[in-house]
């Protein structure tokens, strides 16, 4: 009877090997990854799916704001400089909140980091994202792991020109639609294609497709794993977010080790031997081109491919899984010590199991209340409260703005009655998509009157005036006071603007000027 531990060996080489690190400037050795099935090959297909669904149509979802604003549910509007994401409407002066979106997400990343390690980057990196994609394709048109290969080392034939052909252009397609969707969220989606189309669009709609298409089909189809690491920086910071209690992707070799391709002959001869079956499994999937055999790499972006290969080779031998699996150090090292008889000895794996051959009750294993620790609780915390402070101030900001402005020169004139004249600029801000009719008001500044410049409106202490929706109406408004009403010569008086129809109102303290000598 075949011995079921001696499965076929995949023949592969690290190309980003822990033990061995290459120069920095060495040239590209291509990863050919076989492609994977399981639990978390299922996780990055939904990952994928949902978040290329989101980019590519997002900028198509419609969001009914009225006659006067787009129907465009998220738009940057860089004409009329406002962004619009469904029901919220963004002014430039209003940008804190997305500098307080952008924080939360780094606080998001060192809090999902601090407790699964570089999930982003294995799940929903665009860089991953992208890759995986460009994967499906070559997949489909060159065929798994082994014929790529048998492709790429054979000679130039017809058919390898035309598969190379078509999948590099299948690329520039994603490529291109990628740029494409990009530049759908800064204007009328349905319009601006037609305009691409026809010839008649900006020249900068052009140049940006082109350089995401460049930069989409470079990264995502020819550099691949060498973004990831040469070019990101996150490699290299999210070590200083982990601690022993931190899930990564690990090689339990205190069970594996040591390994070999013929147990059945090994145990017969009396010597240890691990559940690892050295079947490369772990290599030959791995986008990165590394053994996750040799422990912790900067490469790792913790896919859990691995994991899926290696569950799958012990499913057929009949072991059970997690030979490579998500775990924490403190477990990683409690685990470690027992089967080396507490550091006294190399790995014995029979220490870790009882007599029947399952492990024994010391074998440390993973449960979720590791990952809630006091620095995910500060994470969170501080996530949280920026979330709420920002629906907070989201809830509660004003839709109507007053701002007033004195004349500097002259600050006041006197006029032939002898009272005195303040010239102010009065600034309307209309903050929904929606006209308005906006009441002015003075309030304080006893016997004073005011008077709008070039308007038909008569002299009096308020006054109401239409405001276009989504718009900033500036008033040129004249303060009259008579000379026997004077007290001092600067004096504080209010604006006060009020929408009768939402009851929402504003106010200004403004300063009145007049001469020394009015007192």
């Amino acid at each position: 009877m075949r011995d079921k531990t001696q499965l076929t060996r995949l023949e592969t080489e690290t190309v980003n090997a822990a033990k061995t690190r290459k120069p920095l400037y060495a040239a590209r050795q291509k990863i050919f990854p076989k492609r994977a099935s399981g639990n978390f090959r299922r996780f990055k297909w939904l990952v994928m799916t949902i978040t290329l669904g989101i980019y590519y149509l997002t900028a198509w979802l419609h969001w009914d704001r009225g006659p006067f604003a787009p129907d465009q549910a998220v738009l940057l509007d860089l004409t009329n400089r406002r962004f619009y994401f469904f029901f919220i409407e963004i002014w430039p002066q209003e940008f804190f909140y997305v500098a307080g979106l952008l924080v939360m997400a780094g606080v998001g990343l060192f809090l999902i980091t601090s407790a699964v390690g570089r999930a982003w980057c294995g799940y929903a990196c665009p860089q991953t994202v992208w890759v995986d994609l460009f994967l499906v394709v070559e997949r489909a048109i060159e065929g798994d792991r082994n014929a790529r290969m048998k492709l790429d080392a054979g000679p130039w034939t017809a058919r390898k020109l035309m598969l190379r052909v078509s999948k590099h252009a299948i690329w520039l397609v994603i490529g291109a639609a990628t740029g494409g969707a990009w530049i759908f969220y800064f204007a009328d989606a349905p319009t601006l294609v037609g305009e691409l189309f026809t010839g008649t669009a900006a020249p900068v709609a052009y140049i940006t497709i082109a350089v995401l298409t460049a930069t989409t089909y470079t990264f995502g189809g020819l550099m691949r794993e060498q973004v990831c690491t040469y070019m990101c920086p996150w490699p290299r910071i999210q070590a200083a977010m982990l601690d022993e209690n931190s899930l990564t992707v690990t090689y339990n070799d205190w069970r594996g080790e040591p390994r070999s391709r013929h147990a059945k002959k090994v145990q017969a001869s009396g010597q240890s031997v691990g559940d690892c079956v050295d079947c490369n499994a772990c290599v030959a999937v791995c986008p990165m081109g590394i053994d996750i055999r040799d422990g912790q790499q900067l490469e790792c972006i913790t896919c859990a491919l691995c994991i899926d290969a290696c569950d799958g080779v012990m499913d057929k031998l009949g072991k059970e899984r997690g030979l490579i699996s998500y775990a924490t150090l403190s477990d990683y090292n409690a685990n470690m010590m027992l089967a080396t008889a507490g550091g006294s000895s190399s790995i014995n794996p029979s220490l870790v199991r009882t007599a029947v051959g399952t492990f024994c009750d010391q074998v440390a294993h993973f449960h979720i209340r590791k990952i809630f620790r006091p620095r995910t609780y500060v994470y969170m915390g501080l996530w949280s409260l920026i979330g709420l402070g920002l629906l907070y101030s989201l809830l509660t900001r004003d839709r109507l703005e007053l701002n007033v402005l004195h004349d500097r020169n002259p600050q006041f004139v006197t006029l032939s009655d002898g009272s005195i004249r303040n010239g102010y600029s009065v600034k309307l801000l209309n903050m929904i998509p929606e006209p308005r009719t906006i009441v002015v008001t003075m309030q304080g500044l006893e016997g004073a009157d005011m008077v709008v410049v070039g308007d038909d409106i008569p002299a009096g202490r308020s006054f109401a005036i239409p405001v276009e929706p989504d718009r900033l109406k500036t008033l040129k408004v004249f303060v009259r006071q008579p000379a026997d009403q004077i007290h001092a010569p600067a004096q504080t008086f209010k604006f006060r603007v009020e929408d009768k129809a939402s009851f929402e109102s504003n106010e200004y303290a403004a300063t009145f000027n007049a001469p020394e000598a009015a007192k």
